[in-house]
C-alpha cells in the first residue's frame, strides 16, 4: 500500500483554502453579512450554542443585521453573546428580534483587519506547505519501499508542487480580493 495519495493530499490543501474562506468571512467589512456572526455562541439551556441554533439571522438592509431569536426567554442571553463578541455591534432590542446596524469602519480599523486577513492567509499557507511536506515525505518513504522508480517520484514531486503552487496561487487570489474589500468598503 503506498503512502502516497495525491487525492488525499488535494483534499487536505482544498480543507486549508475552505478554512480560510471561513475565516475570512466572519472579518466585517461594513457591509451586513450574516456570516458576521458565525463566530457568536449563546449561553443557553446550560450550555454554549451556535447562535444560529438559536435564533435565525438575517440581512435586511445593507447595513442592518436582524436576528430573530425563536425563543423569548433567551434574548437576553444572545443580546449579551453579540455584545460580548468583540465585534463592535450594538444590538437594539425589538421585542424578540434584536436589529444590529453595522457602523462605519475607521480607516485605522480597516487596516487592522486587512492585517488580520493577510495573518490567515499565511495560517493557510503554512498550513498548505505541511501537506507539501507530508506529500513529498510519503514519496521517498514509497521509494525507499521499492513502490516508486526514483523517475516516478520526481514526477509525483513535480505533481505535488505544481497542487501546492495552484493552491498558494487560491490563497492569494481569496486574500487579495478580501483585503481590497475591507480597504476600500
Amino acid at each position: 500500500m503506498p503512502a502516497y495519495d495525491k487525492a488525499d493530499l488535494e483534499r487536505r490543501m482544498n480543507g486549508a483554502v475552505d478554512s480560510l474562506k471561513g475565516d475570512l468571512a466572519g472579518l466585517r467589512t461594513g457591509r451586513a453579512s450574516t456570516s458576521l456572526l458565525d463566530p457568536v455562541t449563546v449561553e443557553v439551556y446550560g450550555a454554549h450554542m451556535p447562535l444560529n441554533q438559536v435564533a435565525t439571522v438575517s440581512a435586511p438592509e445593507p447595513r442592518m443585521l436582524s436576528v430573530q431569536v425563536w425563543d423569548k426567554t433567551n434574548v437576553g442571553p444572545v443580546e449579551k453573546a453579540i455584545r460580548s463578541a468583540g465585534l463592535g455591534l450594538n444590538p437594539i432590542n425589538d421585542g424578540q428580534t434584536l436589529r444590529l446596524p453595522i457602523p462605519d469602519l475607521t480607516e485605522e480599523r480597516r487596516k487592522e483587519l486587512a492585517k488580520l486577513a493577510g495573518q490567515y492567509s499565511e495560517k493557510a499557507k503554512v498550513a498548505v506547505r505541511n501537506v507539501r511536506r507530508d506529500g513529498m515525505d510519503a514519496l521517498k518513504t514509497d521509494e525507499k519501499k521499492g513502490v516508486f522508480s526514483e523517475d516516478e517520484r520526481k514526477r509525483h514531486e513535480t505533481e505535488v508542487q505544481k497542487l501546492t503552487d495552484a493552491t498558494i496561487a487560491d490563497i492569494d487570489t481569496v486574500s487579495a480580493a478580501k483585503e481590497k474589500e475591507i480597504l476600500n468598503k
